[in-house]
C-alpha cells in the first residue's frame, strides 16, 4: 500500500479545489497562498500525478485531480463526523439499545462499566423488550435479538450461543445425594423454548417430573433458584455471574447447545453514527467475565 500524505496537504487539495483558487483557499486556511501553493507542489510530488493546471486567474483539476477529489472529500467528511460523533463536546449523545431483560441484567449491565470507560462521553438508554414486535416500536439504535442471524436489512454480529444446563442453590442439595438431584422440584420456563424434555434425552436420563414453579421471564425462573425453589435448566451464559459468585451451582457437565442463539444487530454500514459503531463495537468485543461453569 502506498504511503499517505499528510493529512494537512489533503486538506489544502479539497479546499483548492472547491475554490479553485489557491489565494482563497489559503484564507479559509489561515495560511498564505505561497505555502498553499507549496503543500499542493509536495503532495503532487508525493502522489507523482499533477493535480491542478495553474491559470492566470485561479487553478483547474486535471483529469487525475478530478478522479482523486472524491475519495479525499469523502474520507475527511468521514473523519470530521466519526471526531464530532465521538469526541464532540456539544453535549453528551444518546444511544439506545434494546434488548431482553434477561439479557440487560444478567449479561449487559455486568459489561456496562467496561464500556462506559471506553467511551465516557456516550449516554446509554437500555430498552427492554417483552415481544419481538416491540423492537420494531422502539426503533433503537442497537439491538440484542436471539435467533439464528438473519433480519432483512440489518447486520448480525453473533454475541453468545444458547447452552442450557441445570442448576440450583447449594444449600437445596443439603442432605441428599447430589446424584439424585433430579427428584428434586424442577423450575419451568413459560414459551416456546427447548427444556428438561429436550435436556434428558441428550442427557439420556429421566426428566424431573415434579414442577415446583413455572414462570414467563428467565430472569425471575433464576432469582427462583437462587433463593432454593427448586431446579432449573438455566442458560448458562446467563448465569455465569450467579455462578461465579456460587449463589447456584451446575448439577452436571452434560450441555443441550441451542441452535438459536443472542445477535447484536445494527443498520447496514453507512447508516450509523461513528458513536453508534462504536459502542456496537465494544459489545461484540466485551471482556468476558470470570465465570465458574462447573461447580
Amino acid at each position: 500500500m502506498a504511503s499517505l500524505p499528510p493529512l494537512d496537504w489533503l486538506r489544502t487539495f479539497e479546499t483548492s479545489a472547491r475554490h479553485e483558487n489557491f489565494t482563497e483557499a489559503g484564507l479559509e486556511l489561515g495560511l498564505t497562498q505561497a505555502a498553499v501553493s507549496q503543500q499542493i507542489r509536495k503532495l503532487e510530488a508525493h502522489l507523482g500525478v499533477t493535480l491542478f493546471h495553474r491559470l492566470a486567474r485561479g487553478v483547474e483539476l486535471t483529469a487525475e485531480g478530478d478522479a482523486y477529489l472524491p475519495s479525499v472529500r469523502s474520507s475527511l467528511h468521514a473523519l470530521a463526523r466519526s471526531t464530532e460523533d465521538l469526541f464532540g463536546k456539544k453535549g453528551s449523545k444518546i444511544i439506545t439499545i434494546a434488548c431482553p431483560a434477561s439479557i440487560a441484567s444478567l449479561w449487559l449491565v455486568p459489561r456496562l462499566s467496561w464500556i462506559r470507560e471506553a467511551r465516557p462521553n456516550v449516554t446509554l438508554s437500555i430498552a427492554s423488550i417483552h415481544r419481538p414486535a416491540d423492537y420494531e416500536a422502539i426503533n433503537a439504535d442497537i439491538e440484542i435479538r436471539f435467533g439464528t442471524g438473519n433480519w432483512e436489512g440489518k447486520i448480525a454480529t453473533h454475541l453468545f450461543s444458547e447452552v442450557l444446563s441445570p442448576i440450583c442453590a447449594p444449600h437445596l442439595l443439603q442432605g441428599i445425594d447430589k446424584n439424585m438431584w433430579q427428584n428434586l422440584p424442577c423450575i419451568r420456563l413459560a414459551g416456546r423454548r427447548s427444556g428438561w424434555s429436550e435436556w434428558a434425552i441428550e442427557a439420556r436420563v429421566s426428566p424431573p417430573r415434579k414442577t415446583a414453579i413455572r414462570f414467563d421471564s428467565f430472569i425471575t425462573a433464576l432469582d427462583a433458584a437462587k433463593a432454593g425453589v427448586g431446579v432449573l435448566l438455566a442458560s448458562l451464559p446467563l448465569s455465569e455471574g450467579a455462578l461465579s459468585r456460587g449463589d447456584v451451582v451446575r448439577l452436571s457437565p452434560i450441555e443441550l447447545a441451542m441452535p438459536s442463539g443472542n445477535w447484536l444487530v445494527r443498520k447496514e454500514a453507512g447508516q450509523m453514527r461513528a458513536d453508534i459503531e462504536e459502542v456496537c463495537r465494544l459489545i461484540s468485543h466485551a471482556v468476558p467475565l470470570n465465570s465458574k461453569l462447573f461447580g
